[in-house]
């Protein structure tokens, strides 16, 4: 695996986490709202979602 600024994925072993940021309801940015998974067969996610963090579920983009 290659030299990476971020985390290794601890599913699959082959993938670093990457950040996701995005926006509130009031328009402040959430810094690392998401992490997910550098390999595509993975699909590995981490998500901060009103206080509760969830795992696993896929990242889609949105519509907006």
């Amino acid at each position: 695996m290659s030299e990476s600024p971020y985390p290794n994925c601890q599913k699959c072993s082959n993938g670093h986490l990457l950040p996701l940021s995005d926006y509130g309801r009031g328009g402040a940015a959430i810094t690392y709202k998401a992490w997910v998974c550098s390999n595509p067969d993975c699909g590995f996610s981490l998500r901060i979602d009103n206080g509760e963090v969830s795992f696993g579920k896929t990242i889609t983009q949105s519509s907006k």
